[in-house]
């Protein structure tokens, strides 16, 4: 890799990208999204042992488990999606 490829990797391995997991989904009538109160359980279409999808800048890229470190939530990339 040249000098210049290596300044402008540099550059670009600085930008922020918006990271976001998504636990899961639900699809709802706007009655129901009306009721929602503190509270409310709301049930998602996903399984408690299905992985979690992790997207950068809203594209999917892995998979992971949530994890708890200390006392936050964290992902563990069980796998990673590829370019196809």
């Amino acid at each position: 890799m040249s000098s210049i490829d290596s300044k402008n990797l540099d550059v670009v391995l600085d930008v922020k990208v918006k990271v976001t997991v998504q636990l899961g989904s639900a699809e709802l009538p706007m009655r129901e999204i009306f009721e929602l109160t503190p509270g409310t359980v709301l049930q998602l279409k996903q399984d408690a042992k299905d992985p979690v999808g992790l997207y950068v800048n809203g594209r999917l890229i892995a998979y992971g488990e949530v994890v708890v470190v200390e006392d936050n939530f964290g992902i563990k990339i069980t796998e990673l999606v590829g370019n196809d």
